[in-house]
């Protein structure tokens, strides 16, 4: 599992009304499900300023940026500590935002291989990989909120080890999915003279990237640990992929 994304973080992107439409569809990932809803053209039209988009669809702009806004990631500096409170935190930051992004990455992947279905670059077989990976993610994130996570609420037990075992064994495959989508991106690297989606596209996909590293992380080394009798790295085990070897 060598083939790794480029990071989103932790370059922070200046979302004022003056910046045009093309630029926050790259540099704000949600954005395009957001103008899409809204009829604003970040394609074609990603070099008018969001503000004049916004008054040419009789549109209230500070509702349009407090919507935006809200999709700028800020991250807890700490993580809470308590099991309750760490699972709260994963059910919010990660299993929310996952099955958020996935369905705009997806219908974004399928534009981009109909349209520049000619072009040497284009990622063919993108969407149907991202549909694989949102699949596997909903069936395992389902299995944590209706049967790990209420155990480990509940104070844990001794067959605890056996659910956890599971999610780790998928959080593997989740990292080897990672690696395929880096090989078909290019490490989430658009062509020279891509579209604002082409370029959109691959923004989102290098913030799933992070993500979904970083939702592992905290499950396999701050949540299980927790509950398991010896720490995992007392024990060999295959690399989930978070640690880039």
């Amino acid at each position: 599992m060598n083939a790794r994304l480029q990071t989103t973080e932790p370059a922070s992107f200046d979302l004022t009304p003056e910046q045009t439409l093309g630029r926050i569809a790259v540099e704000l990932p949600g954005a395009t499900a957001v103008f899409r809803r809204l009829k604003l053209d970040f394609c074609c039209g990603g070099q008018v300023s969001l503000a004049l988009a916004a008054d040419a669809k009789h549109l209230d702009l500070d509702a349009v940026l407090a919507e935006l806004g809200a999709l700028q990631r800020v991250d807890q500096a700490v993580l809470p500590s308590s099991p309750a409170a760490l699972i709260e935190h994963i059910l919010a930051r990660y299993h929310a935002v996952h099955r958020q992004q996935l369905p705009e990455l997806i219908r974004m992947a399928r534009r981009v291989e109909a349209v520049h279905r000619e072009h040497p670059q284009v990622p063919a077989g993108l969407a149907e990989l991202l549909d694989a990976m949102e699949q596997d993610l909903l069936t395992h994130m389902h299995k944590e909120e209706s049967i790990l996570f209420p155990m480990l609420l509940a104070g844990g037990n001794p067959f605890v080890t056996q659910p956890i075992h599971m999610m780790r064994a998928e959080h593997i495959h989740h990292g080897a999915m990672l690696d395929r989508l880096a090989e078909l991106t290019r490490s989430a690297t658009p062509p020279e003279g891509a579209c604002n989606t082409w370029r959109a596209l691959y923004a989102g996909i290098a913030q799933l990237h992070d993500d979904l590293i970083n939702h592992i992380h905290t499950e396999n080394n701050i949540l299980f640990v927790q509950f398991e009798q010896a720490p995992p790295a007392a024990r060999p085990a295959p690399c989930c992929g978070s640690c880039g070897g």
